[in-house]
């Protein structure tokens, strides 16, 4: 998704430069210094502030293990991992490119202090049944679920990058692939949250209907007066308990483009979305 790149959020520190440009890669520093992430810098996705955010949704006391769905290079992951020092995070993602910066961002010595509680798992979302748990999807062996998936419908302006294009266009059904996996998955009573634009709401509360209830749905607004351009939506596996609709998270004020106080605190790892 679009990445505001302020200094309340990333910071870039270095371009790296290969033969082929294609996999240059930059690294960027997020909650103030706490974790650094390795990612393309001309193709393929770039993690922002949809990550922190999604981020924030997990509980800032969480003590168990979450997986990141589609996790490309692995931002979300981490800042769970950064905020929830108990947390063991696996990254989930099927493309060996996204995975490769993973896997360096594991092994940077600036993200020593807890690369030990993240690893790696190479595997389709989309799996169901036998597939899914050869691959390593085991259900009821997780606390929780984060998921930012492809948000661009297939009739959207296509990009000529076909690893940016898989991650940001969403196949037919692909709402109710993930919730299935993540249902499957995550233990009775375990979280799951996903990170989405609003249009896609009527899909996503279809595919949750039956596998996660007690649904919180947390608008994110550019300003105040402005429509929401994200939503989060937070559930419970197996819950009966009604949906609440959330104060908004609002990024900015109505003038300017200073973030808000809320926002910059859930940009840097600081404090939780609900």
């Amino acid at each position: 998704m679009r990445v505001w790149n302020t200094n309340y959020a990333i910071m870039t520190n270095k371009i790296a430069k290969h033969a082929d440009d294609s996999v240059a890669e930059t690294l960027d520093t997020f909650h103030r210094g706490a974790f650094h992430l390795l990612q393309p810098a001309l193709k393929g996705h770039r993690s922002g502030v949809d990550a922190m955010i999604l981020a924030s949704s997990v509980p800032g006391d969480f003590s168990g293990h979450v997986a990141d769905l589609g996790s490309g290079a692995g931002a979300a992951g981490l800042a769970v991992a950064s905020r929830c020092k108990n947390s063991r995070v696996t990254l989930i993602e099927r493309s060996d490119f996204m995975l490769g910066f993973a896997r360096k961002t594991l092994a940077h010595p600036l993200n020593v202090a807890f690369a030990d509680r993240l690893d790696i798992l190479e595997a389709d979302v989309s799996l169901t049944g036998k597939a899914r748990a050869a691959a390593g999807l085991i259900d009821d062996s997780f606390d929780f679920a984060i998921m930012n998936p492809p948000f661009n419908e297939a009739s959207d302006r296509s990009t000529p990058d076909p690893v940016k294009a898989e991650a940001h266009v969403m196949p037919e059904g692909m709402f109710d692939q993930w919730l299935r996996t993540a249902s499957g998955i995550v233990r009775p009573g375990g979280g799951v949250a996903i990170i989405a634009r609003p249009g896609s709401i009527a899909q996503i509360l279809a595919a949750l209907e039956g596998r996660f209830g007690g649904l919180k749905i947390i608008p994110i607004q550019p300003r105040p007066e402005g429509a929401a351009i994200r939503m989060v939506i937070t559930g419970i596996r197996g819950s009966r308990a009604g949906l609440s609709l959330m104060p908004a998270l609002i990024l900015h004020g109505n003038e300017g483009n200073d973030f808000t106080p809320r926002a910059i605190a859930i940009n840097n790892g600081q404090t939780s979305l609900l």
